[in-house]
């Protein structure tokens, strides 16, 4: 039979494989059920007299359930879903080392440019599977428990229908999945670099935490905007009353140009990278 560099490593078992890890199942669990636990603490929580002005995404999360998956977006975005995404990206290549599985692969043989092409489509996938479910299953969650009503903006209170705010919220849900792709990115490239997939994840969350810290570092001044979470919260610009495309679209900007570059960077250590486990 003639070998077929093309045919090696299907994507369809390489989704099937991850799909069967114990870690993607309690990950996509976990999503999945943050919004439900976020109903029940909003439910038994003190309530608000409504006599307060509500400035804050919180104050404004049981209005319905457009407003609750807002919130619910704002509190996963942060750490949760930079975990989710970590985790899918960066247990690519460096769990298949720490199983001395990935010279095998490389011995099939499954070109390397593939093996890593393969792995990060996969990768992505899940990523951005678990990005989206978290906001879609906080609609569901929010509409059940809160009812189906038109937004209130964060700050003024003003409410913008309910069916002129869908097509937005998912322009929201875009760039959530484009801000992602910097964590994407640095996980995947760290993989590459180590044989431990808890070293990855840990990585990637880790130097994200440390861009956090430095983007409320007032002293860099502009500097700042070039840091990879300066624009993280640029999508609430899309549920203002006026939609406002430029936060996004430097926000945007600046993760693709870091992905690229990451995941170049992870391709090229790789192809001369000694693969002995």
């Amino acid at each position: 039979m003639t070998y077929v560099a093309s045919r090696t490593l299907p994507l369809r078992v390489e989704i099937v494989r991850q799909f069967k890890r114990r870690r993607t199942l309690v990950m996509f669990g976990l999503l999945l059920l943050l919004p439900w636990i976020l109903v029940v603490a909003f439910q038994f929580g003190p309530q608000s007299s409504g006599q307060q002005r509500a400035l804050r995404l919180s104050d404004l999360a049981t209005a319905g359930g457009l407003n609750f998956a807002a919130f619910t977006l704002s509190v996963s975005a942060t750490f949760l879903l930079v975990v989710a995404v970590a985790l899918f990206c960066g247990d690519t290549v460096a769990s298949e080392a720490n199983w001395s599985s990935l010279r095998y692969l490389l011995a099939a043989p499954v070109p390397r440019d593939r093996l890593l092409r393969q792995k990060l489509i996969v990768a992505l996938g899940y990523a951005a599977a678990a990005v989206i479910s978290v906001p879609l299953m906080a609609l569901l969650a929010g509409t059940v428990a809160f009812g189906w009503h038109d937004i209130q903006v964060p700050g003024t209170g003003e409410l913008i229908p309910a069916l002129d705010v869908l097509p937005r919220f998912a322009i929201v849900i875009g760039y959530a999945l484009v801000s992602q792709l910097v964590v994407a990115g640095l996980a995947f490239l760290i993989s590459t670099l180590t044989d431990s997939p808890l070293g990855a994840v840990g990585g990637a969350v880790g130097l994200w935490i440390v861009s956090n810290i430095l983007q409320a570092v007032e002293a860099l001044g502009s500097l700042r905007e070039f840091l990879p979470t300066f624009w993280n919260t640029a999508w609430l610009d899309a549920l203002a009353p006026e939609l406002d495309w430029s936060g996004m679209a430097k926000g945007a900007s600046v993760s693709i140009t870091y992905a690229a570059v990451l995941i170049a960077i992870a391709f090229r250590r790789f192809r001369r990278k000694d693969v002995v486990s």
